[in-house]
């Protein structure tokens, strides 16, 4: 059974994992590169920081206690915004609505805080992961970005989280 759990600084060693993980296996999919984080780039201090960011939140999916998945959401910095980074799910348990169970969990968290709407960056040619962000809503926004290697792209997307019933009234 998957679970889902809100990582703290403490759990710096599961961020970690995960997100070496996701790195190696999908480094198309994201502007960091996995040899930033290793060798010098790897010391318990950066890993605390990236999860003490103040506002924001991570969850890690856990599969038998094993860590096979992470999103975080952000604030986003423009009042009323908030953004869903650093998804991935392992391999090993993609197709089980795992990454359906993230996209949902950091929802809730940016709704839970107020936020508008919920941002996010897809690698241009992901169509897995634009597929899944489209199921909960998502829609492109027009906006496109080259990513830090200079060469690849990222394509915008959002979401409202406004309840349409409630602008009625």
């Amino acid at each position: 059974m998957i679970e889902l759990r809100v990582l703290s600084p403490d759990d710096w060693i599961t961020w970690r994992e995960l997100r070496l993980a996701a790195l190696a296996d999908a480094p198309y999919a994201f502007g960091s590169r996995l040899v930033d984080w290793q060798g010098e780039g790897d010391h318990e201090e950066r890993w605390r920081a990236r999860l003490a960011v103040p506002g924001s939140y991570t969850v890690a999916a856990l599969l038998d206690d094993v860590p096979v998945g992470c999103a975080c959401g952000m604030p986003a910095g423009d009042g009323g915004a908030a953004e869903l980074t650093s998804m991935w799910v392992s391999p090993a348990v993609r197709g089980r609505g795992v990454g359906d169970r993230l996209v949902t969990a950091v929802e809730r968290w940016a709704r839970d805080v107020g936020a508008a709407v919920l941002r996010l960056t897809v690698a241009e040619g992901n169509d897995a992961a634009s597929a899944l962000y489209k199921r909960h809503g998502f829609r492109w926004t027009g906006v496109r970005r080259l990513m830090p290697d200079g060469v690849r792209a990222e394509l915008g997307m959002e979401k409202s989280l406004r309840d349409p019933a409630a602008d009625e009234t």
